[in-house]
This record gives structure tokens, sequence and C-alpha cells, in this order.
């Protein structure tokens, strides 16, 4: 009988990254992170191409994210460039964690991330110190993974 490894918790995964890094710099951070899942579904387009239109929209959606979260930030891209060098985590988080899981558990995995992902820009949106201009951006940044978590958990 084969046995699939158990899921990771991606909430622990990121929440020990996000620990290293001031709070004001963490939806950047988030925003870094975006656009490593966006690679990540372009490849899989490439692997499932009876997949690749939902598979390309969530691309779509991830570098959609990653922009309206960097437009908040004057120096979005030098911040993002010094976490990534000081917390290479993100660079790792998304293919190891998928290592040793077969379809349809890669599409479950993705989905809790984009789940993750919507309450992590709610949380953000939530905070008394985000600037209230800020607010609107990140629950629309919520929204859309909520987006993509909806077409991967359709994938099941």
């Amino acid at each position: 009988m084969s046995h699939e490894p158990e899921l990771p918790n991606l909430a622990e995964v990121i929440g020990r990254v996000l620990q290293r890094v001031p709070a004001a710099e963490q939806p950047l951070l988030i925003a870094a992170a975006e656009r490593l899942a966006a690679e990540r579904y372009r490849r899989w387009a490439r692997e499932a191409p009876d997949r690749s239109t939902g598979l390309l929209a969530c691309a779509g959606r991830e570098e959609e994210i990653a922009r309206r979260v960097e437009s908040l930030y004057p120096d979005a891209a030098a911040v993002e460039r010094r976490l990534l060098d000081a917390n290479p985590d993100p660079l790792q988080l998304h293919h190891p964690l998928l290592a040793g899981f077969s379809p349809p558990q890669p599409w479950t995995l993705p989905g809790q991330g984009e789940r993750l992902g919507a309450a992590t820009w709610r949380a953000f949106a939530g905070s008394p110190a985000t600037p209230d201009a800020a607010r609107e951006t990140l629950l629309a940044c919520a929204l859309l993974e909520e987006e993509s978590a909806a077409f991967l958990e359709s994938l099941r």
C-alpha cells in the first residue's frame, strides 16, 4: 500500500519566514513570493497543457498581486532584493514542498497556499499599522488569491 507524505503546514512555514522581517516590509516579501508562484504556475502550464489556460490565469493573478503591493512602496524593488537576500526561504518554498506529491495533491497544496495568501492580505489590511490608502489594495489582492484557489480546488 502506497502512502503519500503528509502535506506541510504552509502557515507555519511562511510564519517562520515572516517573523524575521519587519512588519512594515512583510507585504513586500510576500509580493516577491507571489512572483515566484507565478513562475511555478507558468511551468505547470507547460507541463499540463490541458490545464494551461487556468494555470496561466493563476500566474497572471500572482503577477497582478505583486504589482499592486509593490505600488504601495516607493522603493519596492530595492527592499525586495534586500529581503530575499536576507531571507532566501521564499525561493525554496514552492518546489521542495511539492516534491513527493503526485496529482491531484500538488493542486491541493497550491490551493491551500492561495487561501493562506488571501488570509494574509486580509490580515495586513486589518492591521492598525496599515495606512488607510493601502487597505483597499490589500483586500483586492485577497480576492485575486481566492480566484486562483477556486480554480485549483476545481482540479481535485
